[in-house]
């Protein structure tokens, strides 16, 4: 039996589909959305105290849209209901016209009326009952409310009071009280059924069959026929309720149209009595001048032609809108049209097309979330809005977990609000996507493909949850459909902006990364985990370069403000770029004293070397930023050239000595040698660079040391001619070897004799000499052995005596070197 109504509600559903293939017909958004079984759904469980972990566990697209029905609730989409409502429509129509006919035209109803108007009660008192058991959709969430207690008391606080009124039989209660005129009043709460008809016309307006020019004349012509059939039954009230020898003091009662008078009015046909009613009523509204007799009436026609006055005013004011087709409605008829035009054109598929009529419907309904009605206020307060209405959503969603308040505030002002109606797809699985959503209410479903191609379900999007990330964060295809299957409202954020956000908090995009991964650790089964984990490894390790590159440009360009925040934002200072260098090689190289000291502060290493192994302390000395080089050593920097021979060697060809002098100051090792073994002095004597020769021997470069080939600077600079050049290397020749006989010396009186040592000042000046030819000394420690120069040089004392022993040297003695 079961199966018999499933298959009979299936038929009519199919035979309604295709009625909407035929036309496309708007109503009002909370009778006409299809109603949701994901609601449904809730509703049972809820009923029957079912666990929540039901509604987690992973189910099917059928087992969610074609859910347990309450047969104990009525669809507003249902075949029968929506008959029901076509005949409670005629009674309104006929309940609206004959109302003021029975108000004023009778005291007392004929049988044959009497039995009609009971039998039209009987249906709305039916009517009334089938309220409480009509799901409808909260107008607040867009929800389908299927709870029996809600629906009733909603139906209760709304016009329920009033429909129940309007079912009471006023002509039996007129007569059981003594037919006061007063116990009639109670008759116009009928009119309160107006407003089906009202609801009619304002889907006919929405029905593009119908042309819109014709619908809203009929709805115009209505009201005003409405009106004066209601005024022409007061003004004939007014006129029978007076006693039978006073009708010559009514309007009608003094009438006299031709020879003809109608002081017998009682007497005439009905018919005839209302169209002299409704002649009196219409010709008063065209302001034709017709007189009141008595009072009650001049009051009357006081208070109505005030009325007529705003009628016309408001029939006016409808056919200038018709004219220049400024309304809502009209406007969404013609994009309906256009786009009706535009699916037969090109034949697009059913499926397709009611998507587009049903979407096109629900912004049309739902257009107070457009971004239009904002568009006027300011961005300050725009932002205000979105902090308060999306801020706490924002703070419980999981991919932004442990992210910066600045981040969420700024995600939170790019929201945009979107609705989706039941079977609509978001998202096709293998797409690339531009945008990201995050779940509000609703029920979604990812959807896979399976071995043979068929739809596999996977899992339902619960509130909070997010989609679209993959392809935004990742650039990965989308991996699942996503499709709506309950009225789904979503929160919507473009790439772009999202992308610009994480430009902004770049800190953050780390920890968007490690929440996707952990958050897809629960659908292992369904996703190739071990290649969404390289893949999100990979931009993890490319978002890690990326930032280090922006650290890196900040200290390049000396901004400290920047590099500061992105520092306190969680960038690592001491993170290298694809080059090994950190932000201190590039704030050293540029000589940034303050941004030097603040990466120090830091904890960045003043020792680390990028890939070609230069160190902080080499940049500074390179760029000749002296104060900068300064501020490292004192924090214990050191050069560590790898291959300070060569760099020597090159700074000697290029002539560069302030270079060379920065090097040998900050420690540079002057005896360095490049790969044929040649010192920097070797390259200088070479090319007779006096200048540079000098500073390197100031600079303690030895002048005995051999290359490759065996020769020393000092073979070189005989090879060279230049006199002065082999004068200065001589001398340092003689002064190295001085300190190398002092070595000597030293190690056999420690070793040998185990003598205490002496040690002298040698000059290499004549003691007699004057002061201006004086040179600084060096002081020696007193050799063991004698004596002895193969080019005459001798050793005088301060007296200028020949020193022929040794051992007449004492400690601290202060000597003289010279020549012949």
């Amino acid at each position: 039996m079961a199966d018999h109504h499933q298959l009979h509600r299936h038929h009519h559903e199919r035979e309604r589909d295709e009625d909407e293939t035929e036309e496309f017909k708007v109503e009002k958004f909370k009778d006409r959305i299809l109603s949701s079984r994901g609601s449904q759904f809730d509703l049972i469980t809820n009923e029957l105290g079912l666990n929540n972990q039901i509604r987690r566990r992973l189910i099917s697209r059928e087992d969610v849209i074609n859910g347990i029905k309450d047969l104990s609730l009525i669809q507003t989409t249902g075949m029968w209901y929506v008959i029901w409502t076509k005949i409670i429509l005629i009674w309104a129509i006929y309940s609206s016209f004959f109302t003021p006919i029975e108000f004023g035209f009778f005291r007392g109803l004929p049988d044959k009326l009497f039995i009609l108007d009971i039998v039209g009660q009987l249906a709305f008192f039916v009517d009334i009952i089938i309220q409480f058991f009509v799901a409808f959709r909260d107008p607040q969430t867009y929800r389908m409310v299927s709870k029996r207690t809600t629906i009733a008391l909603r139906y209760l606080k709304s016009s329920f009071i009033l429909d129940l009124l309007a079912c009471c039989p006023w002509d039996i209660i007129y007569g059981s009280f003594g037919k006061k005129e007063e116990v009639r009043y109670l008759l116009w709460i009928r009119l309160y059924r107006v407003r089906k008809v009202i609801q009619f016309f304002q889907h006919m307006e929405k029905d593009i069959r119908i042309n819109y020019l014709f619908t809203r004349i009929v709805k115009l012509l209505a009201v005003e026929l409405y009106c004066t059939h209601t005024a022409a039954c007061i003004f004939y009230y007014l006129a029978i309720t007076l006693p039978a020898e006073k009708e010559g003091y009514t309007w009608i009662g003094s009438l006299k149209l031709g020879d003809y008078s109608y002081s017998n009015f009682r007497e005439i046909d009905l018919g005839k009595r209302y169209i002299v009613s409704l002649y009196f009523a219409i010709v008063t509204m065209a302001t034709v001048y017709i007189h009141a007799v008595n009072v009650r009436e001049m009051i009357f026609v006081m208070i109505y032609v005030s009325f007529d006055m705003i009628l016309g005013a408001y029939l006016i004011g409808n056919m200038t809108a018709l004219i220049v087709k400024g309304s809502k409605t009209e406007r969404f008829r013609d994009k309906m049209a256009d786009i009706m035009k535009y699916m037969n054109r090109n034949e697009l598929g059913k499926e397709i097309c009611d998507q587009i009529k049903g979407h096109l419907r629900l912004q049309y309904e739902s257009s107070y979330t457009e971004a239009v009605v904002l568009q006027d206020i300011p961005i300050s307060i725009r932002a205000k809005i979105s902090q308060t209405l999306y801020r706490d959503f924002i703070e419980n969603v999981p991919l932004f977990k442990g992210c910066s308040q600045e981040l969420k505030n700024q995600i939170v002002i790019g929201l945009h609000e979107e609705f989706f109606l039941p079977g609509e797809v978001i998202m096709e699985q293998g797409n690339i996507v531009d945008q990201i959503y995050f779940v509000c209410h609703g029920v979604l479903q990812e959807m896979g493909v399976g071995e043979e191609g068929s739809e596999v379900n996977v899992s339902l999007l619960e509130p909070n949850s997010s989609f679209g990330k993959l392809s935004i964060l990742c650039n990965m295809p989308q991996p699942y459909t996503i499709r709506v299957c309950e009225l789904y409202r979503l929160l919507r954020l473009d790439k772009e902006s999202f992308i610009n956000i994480l430009e902004i908090c770049s800190s953050d995009e780390k920890i968007i990364l490690t929440n996707l991964l952990e958050g897809k650790g629960a659908n292992k089964d369904f996703y190739r985990m071990e290649q969404l984990e390289s893949d999100v490894m990979f931009h993890i390790g490319m978002q890690e370069g990326e930032l280090a590159l922006k650290v890196n440009s900040a200290a390049y360009h000396g901004d400290l403000y920047h590099l500061k925040r992105l520092i306190r934002a969680g960038a690592d200072p001491s993170k290298t770029d694809y080059g090994g260098r950190t932000p201190l090689h590039n704030a050293a190289s540029e000589g940034f004293e303050h941004i030097t000291s603040f990466l120090i502060q830091e904890g960045v290493s003043v020792n680390i070397a990028d890939n070609f192994g230069n160190t902080p302390l080499f940049e500074a000395v390179k760029r000749g930023n002296d104060r900068v080089a300064s501020l490292l050593v004192k924090e214990g920097a050191l050069l560590n050239i790898i291959d300070g021979g060569s760099c020597l060697c090159q700074a000697v060809a290029r002539g560069d000595s302030d270079f060379i002098k920065r090097l040998l100051s900050n420690g540079l090792d002057p005896n360095s040698k490049d790969y044929d073994k040649r010192t920097a002095l070797h390259v200088s004597v070479s090319q007779g660079l006096y200048m540079i020769a000098k500073v390197l021997i100031e600079g303690g470069a030895s002048v005995l040391t051999r290359d490759r080939w065996g020769n020393t600077p000092v073979d070189e600079g005989c090879t060279s001619g230049n006199q002065k050049l082999v004068k200065l290397l001589e001398e340092a020749e003689l002064a190295e070897l001085s300190k190398a006989t002092a070595s000597d010396s030293t190690s056999e009186i420690e070793v040998t004799n185990k003598v205490k040592p002496r040690k002298c000042t040698v000059f290499p000046f004549h003691p007699w000499d004057p002061k201006e030819k004086r040179k600084e000394g060096v002081v020696l420690w007193v050799p063991t052995k004698h004596l002895q120069f193969s080019d005459g040089s001798r050793i005088l004392s301060e007296d200028g005596g020949k020193i022929l022993d040794i051992e007449t040297i004492h400690d601290g003695q202060k000597l003289h070197l010279v020549d012949i």
